[in-house]
């Protein structure tokens, strides 16, 4: 598969690129980067020293890839393809929000492979998920599939400040990050509109609200998110059909026991975790943003899209510490 990046010089293009020079059926091609065309890319994701010697280049030769990785910042991907054709035979993975709501005249499929894997494999263009909604929809889809999304969700969930993106701000800075926790977008979280749109496809309909609060965490990478949901259905059912839900997928895994972040940061992995409390069911989910969340989600999906094994490239370990 010959690749290749646009938008390289961000967080996630950094890891793509770690993921991909270490995939053993994968070629990058390029990396496009107008602002630091001709440098190293080991001299912007310092990371990979000795991993590469790729430059970034202000080029972008369509017709010798077989699929482009979108790596912008939302509203840029649209906003690429009305100003750039790009050739119908090249495939397209977006990581930004652009194309991940259905719409008329939106070919993109929404490229969550625990419901989507079918549409995906014969795709040409794919959104790939956001890392919050990710999280969240993979903590609820299952009791969507039993049908027990029928009063308000409550939602709490935090993530480290390389969900923010490379470039500095107020929130991100060390000094205000560190040792400190606030809330974002309540109830009004951009990533709201996808969980929904996944959930009402897995119950066959949504009338619940989902109720959202998002956290900024003092710690760089990762999300770890708290699912509510009433319902009266006896916890061994409930763990049932979680672990049939999720019994072959690679990836995604219910554990029978209280779950912890770090169990899934550096891998792709998403850990689901459920317990009760009277009518209270209280689903825990955790990630790694920049994998699961992200590059990782999109170098699965291109695995799919290529019928390639879905774990190819993707066996990464997490830290014992």
């Amino acid at each position: 598969m010959k690749i290749g990046i646009l938008g390289g010089a961000g967080y996630t293009g950094g890891e793509l690129i770690r993921l991909l020079i270490n995939h053993p059926q994968a070629e990058i091609v390029f990396v496009n980067s107008e602002s630091n065309a001709g440098n190293l890319v080991a001299e912007v994701h310092e990371g990979l020293y000795g991993d590469t010697d790729l430059r970034f280049t202000d080029k972008m030769p369509f017709s010798e890839v077989d699929v482009l990785f979108f790596c912008f910042g939302h509203g840029k991907s649209r906003q690429f393809l009305q100003e750039h054709e790009v050739p119908a035979d090249v495939r397209i993975i977006d990581l930004a929000q652009d194309f991940r709501l259905a719409a008329e005249g939106n070919d993109f499929v929404y490229g969550l492979p625990e419901i989507n894997r079918g549409k995906i494999a014969g795709a040409r263009h794919v959104a790939n998920p956001g890392c919050f909604a990710t999280c969240i929809q993979l903590g609820l889809l299952p009791a969507a599939g039993m049908g027990l999304l029928t009063h308000d969700v409550t939602v709490n969930a935090i993530t480290g400040s390389t969900g923010a993106g490379q470039k500095p701000g107020a929130t991100t800075h060390f000094s205000w990050r560190a040792d400190n926790m606030s809330i974002y977008k309540p109830f009004t979280h951009q990533h709201v509109p996808e969980i929904r749109q996944s959930l009402a496809q897995v119950q066959g309909g949504l009338d619940a609200g989902i109720d959202f609060i998002p956290y900024r965490g003092n710690f760089t990478r990762g999300i770890f998110a708290t699912e509510v949901v009433r319902t009266e259905a006896p916890i061994e059912e409930i763990v049932e059909g979680y672990k049939a839900f999720y019994k072959d997928e690679p990836f995604t895994h219910y554990v029978d026991r209280q779950i912890d972040m770090k169990q899934a940061v550096n891998t792709n992995k998403c850990l689901v975790h459920c317990e009760k409390f009277g009518d209270k069911l209280l689903v825990t989910s955790c990630i790694d943003n920049l994998l699961k969340g992200a590059v990782g989600q999109a170098v699965e999906n291109m695995n799919i899209m290529f019928g390639v094994e879905e774990s190819e490239g993707l066996r990464l370990k997490p830290s014992a510490f």
